[in-house]
């Protein structure tokens, strides 16, 4: 991320502000590849690496498949591959899969968390569905995981679907409502229309997941602060589990951003607009029971139940091992952050010929783990010193008193006896505050 997207302008500008990982991706190499092998096979000496397989594994599978490309999208997904196609897809997915299975640090242990990730999950048929995951299971099996979470786009669910869904094992159902008026979801490219909201979720309750949540986007090209509101109030009428908002970017490689650079105009809501948007939500949340439990979510009840109804997050952001399978996917294991191959043919031809599909790595520090937890659990609103100084060694008050004096005098962070708690106002826009907590060679870098 450079340094000109993080000052606190207007306008939102082209680039990817929200931090989803540290060091940050671009600085990933291919020539660091060897190492994540190397971890794999058990065999990293990287400083603070978990090899003895006690921390956390997760499963990520991207599904990269969507009805169309919404205009503000910067993952890597596909729109004209027909069911053949996704077959074909299918069958690499479940190859990396296998291949996994005999990778000595991954020797015994089992998945808490799974995650169906795209693109839209949703997307697959019932057969192809099914079909994946018997093929998984010839290898590997998720009873016993905490949380098995799903993405789906309200426009492709029928009954019949969410049952399949449900009888996989999947726990958390994520719905991608984003908005609820028409025009808005057209100008932005979304495939749904709000009548299919509330079919979609009236058949997921029908079907009994433990947890229902759904997806809004604040400040998307069209909105303003009536539609805004109108979308709260239709939202909380559903009274889902959770609910995650994200304030609408402009990251580098979507179509908003070309038409941007061609001279069109692509009217998204300044920053301070989203942000109070954001906070109106909260406010609304809050009063019918909700409490905040991060930067982007809210969950019914106290917030002490949010550890049991996002796993997912929770345990990534405390240095959990993930890996991530499907074409582009992110995976971290044992100090090593990893990517595969981007490309469809590529990355199929790697699974096929019974070779990970990996594409760039980099093993990191004691001292980048450190950061990498801290950056990720101040998005929680809060840091905790006792933690870091038993899983580091590190007072973080003292490695960072520069970062939190100037958090403290700006008024979006003050101290506590046993760390530091974001306001609200340091919560709203916390990913433009974390890189002051990123080593000096990264302050300063494209952070995609």
């Amino acid at each position: 991320m450079q340094l000109d997207v993080l000052k606190e302008t207007a306008k939102t500008e082209p680039g990817s502000y929200f931090v989803a990982n540290y060091p940050p991706f671009s600085a990933w190499k291919p020539e660091h590849v060897s190492t994540a092998l190397a971890a794999l096979e058990g065999r990293s000496d990287v400083a603070g690496s978990v090899a003895d397989g006690a921390a956390p594994l997760g499963l990520y599978l991207h599904i990269p498949f969507c009805r169309k490309r919404c205009k503000f999208c910067y993952f890597r997904v596909y729109t004209d591959k027909n069911s053949g196609d996704v077959d074909i897809y299918m069958d690499g997915l479940a190859r990396e899969i296998a291949l996994y299975k005999r990778c000595a640090a991954l020797d015994g242990r089992e998945f808490e968390f799974v995650y169906f990730g795209g693109g839209t999950p949703s997307f697959l048929s019932n057969d192809q569905l099914q079909r994946l995951i018997e093929r998984i299971n010839e290898h590997w099996r998720w009873d016993a995981a905490r949380e098995v979470t799903f993405e789906c786009e309200p426009g492709t669910l029928k009954l019949s679907k969410l049952r399949t869904i449900r009888r996989i094992g999947v726990t958390r159902l994520s719905l991608g409502i984003e908005h609820w008026d028409d025009d808005i979801l057209e100008q932005n490219g979304r495939a749904h229309r709000s009548a299919e909201i509330g079919a979609a979720y009236a058949w997921a309750r029908e079907v009994g997941f433990a947890q229902i949540n759904v997806d809004l986007i604040a400040g998307m090209v069209g909105d303003d602060e009536a539609k805004w509101k109108l979308a709260v109030e239709r939202t909380l009428a559903l009274a889902p589990d959770s609910l995650t908002i994200y304030q609408m970017e402009l990251p580098y490689n979507t179509e908003f951003t070309r038409e941007q650079r061609q001279g069109g105009a692509v009217a998204v809501a300044d920053w301070a607009t989203k942000r109070r948007w954001v906070d109106y939500a909260f406010g609304q949340f809050e009063a019918a029971g909700y409490s905040v439990s991060s930067a982007y979510t809210l969950v019914k009840g106290a917030a002490a139940d949010a550890a049991q109804r996002f796993v997912y997050r929770d345990s990534l952001w405390h240095g959990a091992d993930m890996i991530g399978t499907g074409v582009a996917s992110f995976s971290h294991l044992a100090g090593v952050h990893y990517q595969n191959l981007d490309q469809w043919e590529r990355y199929l031809d790697a699974c096929r010929a019974g070779e990970l599909p990996l594409a760039r790595a980099l093993p990191i520090s004691h001292d980048q783990r450190l950061i990498r937890e801290l950056v990720l659990q101040l998005k929680l609103g809060r840091a905790d010193a006792d933690y870091f100084r038993r899983k580091f060694g590190v007072d973080i008050r003292e490695r960072f008193a520069d970062a939190w004096r100037s958090l403290e005098q700006e008024g979006y962070a003050t101290a506590e006896d046993e760390g530091h708690r974001l306001t609200r106002g340091g919560l709203l826009r916390v990913d433009a505050l974390l890189p002051r907590f990123f080593e000096p060679q990264f302050r300063d870098v494209r952070y995609t």
